[in-house]
């Protein structure tokens, strides 16, 4: 048998292992198998990244703008450089088909990189006149920030992170999940690559115990997690003891709205992206599919016969798969679990509903597409997020019914409404209780638009202009041009 690869952490550009030896497997979910092994951030490593960050906090926020834009811009032409090899490292660590990881994890990663890299230069305060004197603000980098990664998209979420708040002149300590370790690994080789200076990306390994620590640390500004709504919670909770500043991307049971005159094949392309894409790992999913009734029966059988004749599920390395394999054997059963409950709760199964074993991936953890229908409301497949391949399929009459239902959640992550009206589209749109919307497509997140959710989904955005307000603060400075006024 091979011996297995130990990955160490990353800290001040450089790879450091750690006192204890402690490791942790990382399992391919195609194969079953364990791929590597990787090193836990112990106390010495946790304290060497935290002196590492505050070097390089004071090297990289003395940069101009127009500096570390250059360097960054240089960090994104290496990711696209390097797609390919870096695709396939996340079809290792996720199970997903290297036809999506190759065209959209590090591409989207880049792109937010290169988006940031060009806001920097503009980042500026401005000036107000007050009688004879005047003040003025300036934006300032807060400091160290926290990034905590998920595992469905790892290298995305990890350029997301890092590409505003570096940008900004932050520098970033980032834990990615232990299951998808390897992506953040590289992100950090590419930014010293690139000319990031040491300290400014530093990338922690390990479980809830590392992340607990950089919630806890009061040397630490900001945390943006991404991840479930319970964990997130916990992290909130953390980080309110040294009042720091938080971003949350957290779950979602978002709704898909197909009324009467939609075009069937494009909504039937919107159930299925929403619902089978990344084999239904994916935040922003539309597991709630509400079908208007007079198209209900020539939408539902579109739905099942593409679903059943167009899904290719296999070894995601396979060029000609579509949808891979969950990220893990527990997270496997914990899908087929909320399957039987969906079955004993009166739900109809129309299509899928087991584990899979795919001849060319036998011992990789699939469940096939899965398709519901007669369901209502209050069952808990269509309540709580599944973050699996399993859609839920609600009929309803009337456009204020359907606006009512959809927002009857305590998340309000994504939305999308299907309709030939466009006066309808927007109507609906403006009313439902989400932070990322659709009208007649579903799942673009461009690094231009802000994403986040309402309610129990998250708060604050990431990507867009908006969030260069979430990882700057604000300093105002009153000039006084006339001699002081005092009553002493």
């Amino acid at each position: 048998m091979p011996t297995l690869v130990v990955y160490q952490n990353y800290v001040h550009g450089q790879y450091m292992p750690n006192g204890t030896g402690e490791t942790f497997e990382v399992i391919n979910p195609a194969t079953g198998q364990v791929s590597y092994l990787v090193e836990r951030a112990d106390e010495a490593v946790q304290q060497a990244a935290i002196n590492s960050a505050k070097s390089g906090f004071a090297t990289w926020s003395k940069m101009t703008a127009i500096e570390r834009s250059r360097i960054l811009l240089k960090a994104a032409s290496l990711l696209r450089e390097h797609n390919d090899e870096l695709a396939a490292g996340e079809v290792l660590d996720t199970g997903k088909p290297w036809q999506e990881a190759s065209v959209v994890d590090v591409v989207t990663g880049a792109d937010s990189i290169e988006f940031f890299a060009g806001l920097a230069p503009s980042i500026e305060g401005n000036q107000q006149q007050v009688g004879d004197d005047f003040y003025y603000t300036r934006r300032e980098p807060l400091g160290i920030c926290a990034g905590i990664g998920a595992w469905n998209y790892p290298l995305q979420i990890a350029c997301w992170k890092a590409a505003p708040a570096l940008a900004c002149g932050n520098v970033m300590i980032f834990k990615p999940s232990e299951e998808t370790p390897s992506g953040a690994m590289r992100l950090a080789e590419i930014f010293t690559l690139a000319g990031v200076p040491n300290g400014v990306f530093n990338v922690v390994q390990g479980d809830g115990r590392v992340g607990a620590w950089l919630t806890g640390h009061e040397d630490i500004a900001k945390i943006s997690f991404t991840g479930e709504v319970t964990t997130g919670q916990k992290v909130m909770a953390a980080a309110a003891g040294s009042l720091k500043e938080v971003t949350m991307e957290l779950g979602g049971k978002s709704p898909l709205i197909i009324f009467n005159d939609a075009d069937i094949e494009n909504a039937v392309s919107a159930a299925m992206l929403g619902n089978f894409y990344t084999q239904g790992e994916v935040c922003t999913n539309g597991t709630r599919v509400f079908v208007q009734k007079d198209i209900y029966p020539r939408f539902i059988k579109r739905l099942v016969e593409r679903t059943e004749q167009n899904i290719i599920c296999g070894d995601p390395m396979n060029t000609d798969t579509n949808f891979g394999a969950l990220i893990s054997k527990s997270h496997q059963q914990k899908v087929l679990d909320y399957i039987e409950i969906g079955k004993a709760q009166g739900a109809t199964l129309l299509t899928g509903g087991k584990a899979l074993q795919p001849e060319n991936s036998p011992h990789g953890f699939f469940v096939a597409p899965t398709i519901f229908t007669g369901c209502t409301d209050q069952m808990t497949i269509a309540k709580e997020e599944i973050f699996g391949p399993v859609m839920s399929v609600l009929t309803f009459s009337d456009e204020e019914e359907v606006i009512r239902r959809a927002n009857d959640s305590r998340l309000g992550l994504a939305a999308a409404v299907f309709t030939q009206d466009i006066t309808r589209a927007h109507r609906v749109i403006h009313q439902l209780q989400a932070g990322i919307c659709w009208i007649n497509a579903f799942g673009a997140s461009p690094a231009e638009m802000p994403v986040g959710g309402y309610k129990m989904s998250g708060i604050g955005r990431e990507n867009g202009s908006e969030t260069l307000k979430a990882y700057t603060q604000i300093k105002a400075v009153y000039v006084g041009m006339m001699p002081l006024e005092s009553p002493f």
